[in-house]
């Protein structure tokens, strides 16, 4: 079983930069691979950045590359996902979710485990 804690949200402006955390516990997740997925309201939860733990292989949706950059700490078993040039779009709970299985994946239902996710607010 693994434990995933986000945090690192918050209210920003618009052009304001922020990193998100996610702190995973319970057992190595070296085999992995971890994401990155938000829900804006009335929205359906969507994949916004992913990347095999071990290779580092990442890709993000096309709403936000250029702007996030998604990174891990193996030391830490820490994912995070640093959020720049932010925009009122970006305005969502941000979740942490990591799959057993090996390879990236862009569907929310592949995944195993999830964090409780963090609000980021992105005012214009």
């Amino acid at each position: 079983q693994v434990q995933l804690v986000e945090s690192g949200g918050g209210l920003v402006q618009a052009g304001d930069s922020l990193r998100l955390s996610c702190a995973a516990s319970g057992r190595s997740i070296s085999m992995d691979t971890v994401g990155w997925f938000r829900q804006a309201p009335a929205k359906e939860r969507e994949f916004v950045a992913g990347m095999t733990w071990n290779r580092g292989s990442s890709d993000y949706a096309d709403s936000v590359k250029g702007r996030f950059t998604i990174s891990r700490d193996s030391a830490k078993n820490t994912v995070y996902l640093q959020v720049d040039s932010a925009k009122p779009e970006d305005t969502a709970v941000y979740y942490c979710a990591a799959r057993r299985n090996y390879g990236l994946r862009y569907d929310l239902h592949e995944y195993d485990y999830w964090g409780q996710g963090t609000q980021v607010t992105v005012s214009s």
